[in-house]
């Protein structure tokens, strides 16, 4: 019986990895029709959406039966209690990804170089989107109170990033509806930062029975 609980375990990692680097993939890619103007890019970054929307289901329907038919203890019962609540967040970074490649749809034009930087904020969300799903699959509690702190990090560049959006719009009130745009791409990265945390918050769940939020 527990080979068979270990096996099922193992197709639950896979699922997640393999919804992780789906994530990634909408980040990344969101990210790069942002920079390049490219629609094409950006439009399927949409219609992946769904598919990120059916591993998660996936995912649920492989916990619930595991906690119904195997009936897990103490730490096995955490790891899939972890993950069940996991794929939320994984799910909303997948909607947040979509919804920066839809206001680039919308705008139709290249980032402005000004704004380029605008980037590093995904690229920081990436990574702790990554990582948070390896110290999951690896139970790695120092990483995934790494990814923790890197939230700080996301925050610092939303506020910068802000404070330069409101001053170019002081400075050409004329761009506010562009400007309003970028600014919404800035709190989608942030939110994906967010969640990103909350999975990692869930991994140190999963290792230590405690979240960092209630400490």
């Amino acid at each position: 019986m527990r080979d068979y609980y270990e096996e099922q375990l193992t197709k639950l990692h896979t699922q997640m990895i393999a919804m992780g680097s789906l994530c990634e993939k909408a980040i990344a890619d969101a990210t790069r029709s942002l920079t390049d103007g490219d629609i094409e890019l950006a439009k399927e970054v949409m219609n992946g959406d769904a598919k990120i929307n059916q591993q998660e289901r996936d995912i649920e329907a492989m916990c619930i039966k595991l906690l119904l038919h195997q009936q897990p203890v103490a730490g096995d019962l955490r790891r899939v209690s972890a993950a069940l609540k996991m794929v939320t967040d994984m799910e909303r970074v997948g909607d947040q990804a979509a919804d920066i490649a839809e206001i680039v749809v919308q705008m139709n034009e290249k980032l402005p170089d000004q704004f380029l930087h605008i980037c590093k904020m995904g690229t920081v969300a990436m990574k702790m989107v990554n990582d948070s799903v390896n110290a999951y699959v690896d139970m790695k509690l120092d990483l995934a109170r790494e990814v923790i702190k890197s939230d700080d990090e996301v925050d610092e560049l939303f506020l910068k990033v802000r404070g330069e959006i409101l001053d170019a719009i002081r400075e050409d009130s004329s761009r506010g509806e562009e400007l309003l745009d970028l600014f919404m791409i800035t709190k989608y990265y942030e939110r994906i930062g967010d969640h990103a945390t909350n999975i990692a918050e869930w991994v140190e769940y999963a290792i230590t029975g405690e979240r960092s939020e209630e400490n």
